[in-house]
Formats: structure tokens, sequence, C-alpha cells
């Protein structure tokens, strides 16, 4: 039997009401036809689903050890034909380092490299649009400080995005 090459694309939870807010940016910028996913964190794209079991238990044991990571959602990034705003967050940054680290080989393309987190509110539009967008939110964005809340994976298949776990980050803080 052929090992499952699924991509199980891995992102960052946040908390219901930064989600709501950056949800509602995105449906109001991102082009409708293409807007079928909810505004997200990506920590890697593509981890191959023969090693899906294996994920789902490192990140169980990651998240149950590790109390939420604190971030900061704080400037506006230019992404040509889009908008997204940047996530800053050292501990996030090195709980993606250490998915690396035990996934490294079966990592392609933008995984096998550091990651730039950043939430996309708007892709696929002409260059005048994202630029008017960018100017905006330059002058209306507030940098917000939040928390991670979990880790999410979703199996990718033709497209659609198909839950495949979630856990809590569940450790106090020190």
């Amino acid at each position: 039997m052929p090992a499952d090459r699924t991509p199980h694309l891995v992102l960052a939870v946040l908390p219901e009401a930064v989600q709501a807010r950056l949800d509602a940016l995105r449906r109001a910028h991102y082009p409708p036809e293409r807007n079928h996913n909810p505004a997200h964190c990506t920590l890697f794209h593509a981890v191959p689903g023969m090693v899906a079991a294996e994920l789902a238990s490192v990140l169980a044991r990651l998240t149950a050890q590790t109390p939420p990571p604190r971030a900061r959602i704080d400037r506006v990034i230019d992404l040509d034909g889009g908008t997204a705003l940047g996530l800053v967050s050292p501990e996030l940054l090195d709980i993606r380092e250490a998915l690396a680290d035990h996934f490294h080989g079966l990592l392609t393309g933008g995984d096998a490299v550091p990651a730039r987190f950043h939430i996309t509110v708007q892709n696929k539009v002409e260059r005048r649009t994202a630029h008017i967008l960018q100017s905006e939110l330059a002058t209306t964005w507030r940098a917000t400080d939040t928390t991670i809340v979990g880790i999410a994976v979703h199996r990718v298949t033709d497209g659609q995005w198909l839950p495949a776990g979630s856990w809590r980050f569940r450790a106090p803080r020190r």
C-alpha cells in the first residue's frame, strides 16, 4: 500500500474574539469567490499524511506540557496582490521549530525554512486594491496582544480543509 501523502495543514488557533475580528476583515476584503476558509496563521502547509498519527501524538503531548504562547499581531504586510497582518511570537516559533526538527526530512518548500507568521486578510486582488487596504490598515490597525490557544490540523483534499484534530495548550504559565 502506498504511503499517504495527503497534505495536512497545521494552524495556530487564536482566541474566539481575535479570530472573529480577523474573519470579519477577511470577509470584507478577500474575494468572496475564493474565500472558503477562515483567517488563519499557518505553522505548516503540507505535513505528509503518512505521519498524521505521529503528528497527532506529538501535538497532544506538546500542548499538554506547554502554556499558551504569547503573540502580538503587530503590522501590515504587503503580499503584492494581497494584504496580511504579521504575527510575532517567539514562543510559537520555538514550538514550530521543535515540530520542524521532529519531522525533518518530511517537510518541503516553505515548510522546510524558518517561518514568518502572518494572517492573510486579502489575496489575489489587483495591486492597487491591495495598496488601498494596506494604507487603510496602516492607520486603523492597532497592535493586538493575544495568546495562541491551541493547534489545529486539517487534511487537505481537493482544496477542501477537513478537520483532523485540535489540541489546546493546557500547562500553566510559570
